[in-house]
């Protein structure tokens, strides 16, 4: 059976990888094999901002893991019993249905970080090597709700396996419950033998690196007129009407699929199974439902109706996304940068208590983190088009006054 959806060809192991990544493969390779036999972890760290082609390199990874363990006699990987995991349930999804097209990789093989760590607990088992995933997403405290008793994820597949590879972007941390900072993986890793490689090239979105870098200083809290660059290969547009925006998201759907209205935090959601809107002007569509299929929330054809929360799009590559940046981000009009209104903030979920947090100030600062990351996240997730369109009234005049400038200079020299 060959690989079928979207989000599954992006990650297939039968997708070519550039020299770096291949090369990349090969070192971790090197790395799980000098330290199989050694006493307790040895940890390997590639760190990577979305887009970046960190589960690509992984897939091909544990590919290779599994198909050396379960075939190769001469491999020192012979026989070696190793895991993956991913803590978000959307991305868990295509793993499985990957596993399905591959003949060496089983379901079995891909789990949530709670499911395994309850499993080998209760057993007593080991694993030669687990592979995590988004392991920003991985709990730095206990989750009851979810099963989750002990203190920290981490620690505890450090406890059950001779070699941990993690992929981590700490610019991708949203919750209070999966607070990673690069400073507090380093502390929890320092007794073990360790190696860190940082992957920087953008693979994910096919637009001109100068807007890549304006998306990132304007989710980091900088407005400036955008790139002078030719999008003939991107589209990137900024609305001043939510309506008009999924009317052309709805037309990119029709066109080619996986085209979704995405939205930030700021619009009435509680977990009740209920329906809550997200209400522009003319604009009014629900929030995504939770999903109970095996098929990720972007590729369900009924999801064009429902606007994609991070926690449905986070991972995810889209072609076209439109983006609605809520109400919990504005406009300051004294310093014209983009601020955060924590009390706009709707999403409960993502700021319980912490013991180890008591100073008010870094709660404050690392909650405006966790929001900013959460827009950087939403922002780089169409490959083909990106479109924008703002809830504060300053905000959407500023950001449409640009485009309509960067449009006329265009114009312009195309003259």
């Amino acid at each position: 059976m060959e690989p079928s959806s979207n989000a599954v060809n992006h990650l297939a192991p039968t997708l070519p990888l550039t020299t770096a990544q291949a090369a990349l493969v090969k070192q971790i390779l090197a790395f799980t094999t000098a330290h199989l036999k050694e006493e307790g972890p040895a940890v390997f760290v590639v760190e990577g901002e979305a887009g970046t082609g960190k589960s690509v390199v992984l897939t091909h990874l544990f590919n290779d893991l599994q198909v050396a363990a379960r075939t190769a006699k001469e491999s020192p990987l012979y026989q070696t019993k190793n895991q993956f995991t991913v803590n978000h349930p959307e991305v868990l999804k295509v793993y499985r249905e990957l596993a399905g097209g591959q003949a060496h990789l089983l379901k079995k093989d891909f789990q949530r970080p709670t499911s395994l760590i309850n499993q080998l607990d209760k057993s007593g088992d080991h694993r030669d090597v687990v592979v995590v995933d988004e392991a920003h997403l991985l709990l730095s405290k206990a989750d009851h709700y979810n099963n989750f008793y002990h203190d920290n994820q981490m620690t505890e597949l450090l406890k059950h396996a001779s070699v941990v590879i993690l992929v981590v972007d700490f610019a991708q941390v949203l919750r209070m419950k999966s607070l990673w900072t690069r400073e507090r993986l380093a502390r929890l890793l320092a007794p073990y033998p360790s190696q860190w490689v940082k992957l920087t090239h953008q693979f994910r979105m096919q637009a001109p690196q100068p807007l890549v870098d304006w998306l990132n200083a304007f989710t980091a809290g900088t407005i400036t007129p955008l790139p002078s660059v030719d999008l003939a290969d991107y589209d990137f547009r900024i609305f001043d009407d939510a309506e008009e925006m999924r009317q052309l998201i709805v037309r990119r759907n029709q066109q080619g699929g996986m085209a979704r209205v995405l939205s930030t935090s700021g619009y009435p959601s509680i977990l009740d199974g209920g329906k809550h809107y997200i209400t522009e002007g003319r604009f009014k569509l629900p929030w995504d439902q939770y999903n109970f299929t095996a098929t990720p929330w972007a590729e369900l054809p009924e999801t064009i109706n429902e606007v994609g929360s991070i926690y449905t799009c986070q991972g995810f590559d889209l072609n076209y996304a439109g983006i609605i940046i809520g109400p919990v981000f504005y406009q300051d009009p004294a310093s014209g940068r983009l601020e955060v209104d924590l009390s706009r903030y709707t999403d409960t979920e993502a700021f319980k208590r912490r013991a180890d947090l008591t100073d008010p100030a870094e709660i404050d600062r690392l909650k405006r983190q966790m929001v900013r990351n959460a827009l950087n996240v939403i922002v780089k997730r169409g490959v083909k088009g990106t479109y924008l369109y703002a809830h504060d009234p300053l905000l959407r005049r500023t950001l449409t006054q640009l485009y309509h400038t960067s449009q006329l200079e265009k114009e312009n020299d195309d003259h």
